[in-house]
C-alpha cells in the first residue's frame, strides 16, 4: 500500500493545515481530537504526524470510531478534549 506525503495530500484534499494550527495555537489547545471519515482514515497517522511537527506541547488523538458526515461529533467527555478537529471528503458551504 502506498502511503501519501503530506503534500500529495494537501493536494488532493482541502485540510486547511494553516487554519487548524492557528487554532490551536489561538485557544492555545493542548489536547486535540482528530476524526476522519472512513475514507481517509489510512491517512490519520500522517496528518497528526505534521500537526505534532507543527504545534509543540500538544498531544492528538485519532478518532477510529464511525464518521457519517459533519453531524457525527464523538460521544466523548467534553472535559477531555480542548479542541476536535473533523475532516472531510467534501468542502461544507455555510451561507449568511
Amino acid at each position: 500500500m502506498h502511503t501519501k506525503s503530506i503534500q500529495e495530500l494537501n493536494q488532493e484534499f482541502e485540510f486547511e493545515f494553516e487554519k487548524i494550527i492557528k487554532t490551536i495555537k489561538k485557544g492555545n489547545a493542548r489536547k486535540i481530537l482528530l476524526q476522519f471519515p472512513d475514507g481517509l482514515k489510512p491517512y490519520s497517522t500522517t496528518v497528526a504526524d505534521y500537526l505534532k511537527k507543527s504545534v509543540k506541547d500538544t498531544e492528538f488523538f485519532i478518532w477510529f470510531g464511525s464518521c457519517f458526515g459533519a453531524c457525527d461529533i464523538p460521544q466523548v467527555n467534553e472535559k477531555e478534549f480542548d479542541l476536535i478537529v473533523q475532516f472531510g471528503h467534501s468542502k461544507i458551504l455555510l451561507s449568511n
